[in-house]
């Protein structure tokens, strides 16, 4: 099923979040596409929060992953920042296998950078930015 969600402000982007995880399904792999600055980071923590996370959530830019927990349902939920990977190597080295497969939710940022390991039934989410600053945020969900 093709969804697309507009994120108009801000002040909207909780609703988004709430109808981004309406959608997710049975899906745990969720790779953010976007240019620098499109607001994947803003919209995973977003989701984060409204899936139970009271933690400070933030770019796990130096660390690669952060590891979060649902206060609500006690669940995983590792957020991943592959910018600055400079070969795959050091993604084998971090076992990313043991997050991907999980069966916890996983949200990747920068996963082009990492493509040849994304699971097959990883979620391609695209973030985009229109003229008017507002977000428009396109997936597939099975």
């Amino acid at each position: 099923m093709n969804m697309e969600i507009k994120i108009n402000s801000l002040n909207s982007i909780h609703e988004a979040a709430k109808q981004f995880i309406a959608a997710m399904g049975d899906n745990t792999v969720f790779a953010f596409y976007g240019k620098m600055g499109a607001g994947k980071t803003t919209f995973i923590k977003a989701v984060c929060e409204e899936l139970g996370v009271t933690d400070v959530i933030n770019s796990p830019t130096f660390a690669i992953v952060n590891e979060y927990r649902s206060d609500e349902t006690d669940e995983l939920i590792y957020h991943f920042d592959f910018y600055r990977i400079k070969k795959l190597d050091e993604v084998y080295d971090m076992g990313y296998e043991d997050y991907f497969y999980s069966g916890a939710l996983c949200f990747i940022e920068w996963p082009e950078l990492v493509e040849e390991l994304l699971p097959g039934n990883a979620v391609k989410v695209e973030i985009e930015e229109s003229e008017d600053g507002s977000r428009i945020m396109r997936f597939e969900a099975e």
